[in-house]
């Protein structure tokens, strides 16, 4: 039996466990790149609360500032389908 055909009526006979398991990909996904916005912005602010000089003038500050709050909206909103996908698989 051919591997995509066996996939097929695994999803057909469980769909709810899969549901569940495309949620818990997109819940680590999201959880990871909150973590790495976090992880960014963090990073610059001990930077500068230390004194460090990182060779950034105000322009690239401003990037590496709007990219953390990309990741941190992009994470929540992989959150938020998680969630959604979880509550639709106990519909299935």
């Amino acid at each position: 039996m051919p591997l995509f055909h066996a996939a097929w009526l695994y999803y057909l006979s469980n769909p709810a466990l899969v549901i569940n398991g495309l949620a818990l990909f997109y819940a680590v996904a999201g959880s990871w790149l909150v973590f790495a916005g976090q992880w960014r912005s963090g990073r610059g602010t001990a930077q500068l609360t230390a004194g460090v000089s990182t060779g950034l003038d105000d322009d690239s500050a401003a990037l590496n500032n709007r990219v953390s709050r990309m990741f941190g909206r992009i994470g929540l909103g992989c959150l938020a389908l998680a969630m959604l996908l979880s509550l639709l698989s106990t519909l299935a």
